[in-house]
């Protein structure tokens, strides 16, 4: 009955989705299995273990969409990926994927004679910053062998000195009902490479996670990302 779960469910006919099963976190798990190909998790950091073991012992593939888990949380489900095939991403966005990759790119063909600064603007709700796809495009930089030492530096006040070429900024800024907005900025001496996605609506994470969704069903047991699904996968790409 959460945000996603509600855009998930919404979006299914279009998807040409049956939604066999909906559930809340806390619902029992005994039931609802026996017609389902997949399972979707937009739930609750806590509730992820228990469905991960139960699609486990049913040979259901599971795409993850939830983040926050604790390193129990996150070993027992990943104790899951060899019986199942699990996509686990933050973020289900297509555009925000191709922008990861394009990133990473990006910062191993220019080096560190480029500065990368991260700049992101939420709806004036959203509790926490930066935002786990800012995170997640810094993750994305650092993979570039020019910056796998970079030290992430979050916003600048005062006598914050001189940029260091080794430093990955990143910037917040919250207002009004903006779903999502991330530009990653590569700084040269001599010229600038912006690179920005716009989230318009919340139905492109739901799009994203049926995508998903059709293409682990075919899958080995594993851990895979949604660079996987979109055939994005390189040296160095970031996994959960």
């Amino acid at each position: 009955m959460g945000r996603m779960g509600q855009t998930l469910i919404s979006l299914a006919e279009s998807e040409r989705i049956r939604v066999a099963s909906a559930k809340d976190a806390g619902d029992s798990l005994e039931n609802g299995f026996s017609d389902s190909r997949v399972a979707i998790d937009f739930s609750f950091h806590g509730a992820t273990p228990e469905l991960a073991e139960a699609c486990a012992r049913r040979a259901i593939p599971l795409v993850i969409g939830t983040t926050g888990h604790s390193e129990g949380e996150r070993s027992r489900i990943l104790d899951c990926r060899g019986s199942i095939p699990i996509v686990w991403a933050g973020n289900y966005s297509i555009g925000v994927n191709l922008l990861s990759y394009l990133s990473e790119t990006a910062a191993t063909v220019l080096g560190n004679q480029y500065d990368p600064e991260i700049m992101e603007i939420h709806h004036r709700h959203k509790k926490d910053a930066p935002s786990g796809t800012a995170l997640n495009l810094a993750e994305a930089i650092e993979a570039a062998a020019p910056f796998v030492d970079a030290r992430r530096h979050h916003g600048r006040n005062g006598e914050s000195g001189e940029r260091p070429h080794s430093e990955i900024g990143l910037h917040a800024i919250r207002g009004g009902e903006v779903v999502g907005e991330h530009t990653v900025f590569l700084i040269g001496e001599y010229d600038r490479i912006e690179l920005t996605h716009r989230a318009y609506d919340r139905r492109l994470f739901a799009s994203g996670a049926y995508r998903a969704a059709r293409w682990v069903v075919n899958r080995q047991p594993g851990l895979y990302s949604m660079r996987d699904v979109l055939g994005l996968v390189q040296a160095g790409a970031q996994k959960p």
